[in-house]
């Protein structure tokens, strides 16, 4: 991961005292005045990526998420006022590739750190996209990928605050024993289900049809605007006839009308299915936790799960 020199703040004592009374205190690791950071500001790429950093970063870190809920995040400029957080961020947290607006902009950034979460989420899986193949970034649908990401803004915000690092390591801790959980659930809540087909309106479920012994089969790549040409279109449906395919999960960002059309000719139905690349009003929860729990029900109810 590339790593740049901290950038230490020392702020008055009065301004620590007032800091430390409203962060209030914690039985599981040292915070405030103990942990000896305050006032550390970090800048997501977009929305998974500030739920880790904020679960990590707890009180001693405030967040941005450079992605405003309900945006597309494939699509993303970052407007003046964007350009200067991400510059002024002492953690700018993102995923190479993902996003070229970020790449440059991180690319131009000269003071504070920088974390690249591609190594910690061992980005392994591939997918055909326009003919040409590309990697798949969308790790965080697999919860133990994220946890893994977790550790690694753990220890990167340890080296802007080594004295705060019991406390990052400690919210790492925690945040991975949630998601561990969350693993679980799926686990067992897919281990018996009669289709195994995962039939998505682009396919950004790869990691998380990977972890859970699915088949992915998207309508689109993973560029979410690319209508599908007939003759995919005709596949598609084709697959969905020969493997009785009952559901046609489409995103609460992108239109439904593909997986619409495709249902309509199948007789299948539709159901929503999440990529968590955001959140927006459409979301079917508060958090990463809560949208992720709604898939689960989704596709259990969407692949016959018992």
């Amino acid at each position: 991961m590339p790593a740049r020199a901290p950038l230490r703040r020392f702020l008055a004592g009065t301004v620590v005292a007032a800091a430390l009374a409203l962060s209030g205190c914690s039985s599981e690791a040292p915070t405030g005045a103990e942990a000896g950071g305050q006032g550390w500001t970090a800048a997501a790429a977009f929305y998974p990526l500030q739920y880790v950093t904020e679960a990590v970063g707890g009180d001693l870190v405030s967040v941005t998420n450079l992605t405003k809920p309900g945006a597309e995040p494939h699509d993303l400029e970052l407007a003046p006022q964007d350009l200067a957080q991400l510059t002024d961020a002492d953690l700018a947290v993102y995923l190479d590739g993902f996003q070229p607006a970020v790449d440059d902009a991180v690319a131009q950034k000269t003071d504070g750190g920088v974390l690249d979460v591609s190594q910690a989420a061992d980005l392994t899986l591939t997918t055909v996209d326009g003919g040409e193949e590309i990697t798949d970034p969308h790790f965080w649908l697999d919860p133990l990928r994220l946890a893994d990401v977790g550790d690694a803004v753990a220890d990167s915000l340890s080296q802007l605050d080594p004295p705060a690092q019991a406390t990052f390591d400690a919210n790492a801790a925690a945040l991975r024993a949630k998601l561990e959980r969350l693993d679980s659930s799926y686990r067992e809540g897919l281990s018996d289900c009669e289709h195994r087909q995962l039939v998505t309106s682009h396919t950004a479920f790869g990691y998380l049809a990977t972890a859970y012994r699915l088949e992915q089969v998207g309508l689109t790549g993973l560029t979410p605007e690319t209508e599908p040409n007939p003759k995919e279109l005709a596949d598609v449906t084709q697959f969905v006839r020969d493997n009785d395919v009952q559901t046609i999960f489409y995103e609460t960002l992108v239109s439904p009308d593909v997986a619409e059309t495709v249902a309509q000719a199948t007789g299948a139905s539709t159901s929503v299915l999440d990529p968590l690349e955001g959140l927006s009003d459409e979301s079917a929860g508060d958090d990463f936790l809560q949208v992720m729990q709604s898939n689960l029900a989704n596709l259990q109810e969407g692949l016959s799960c018992r």
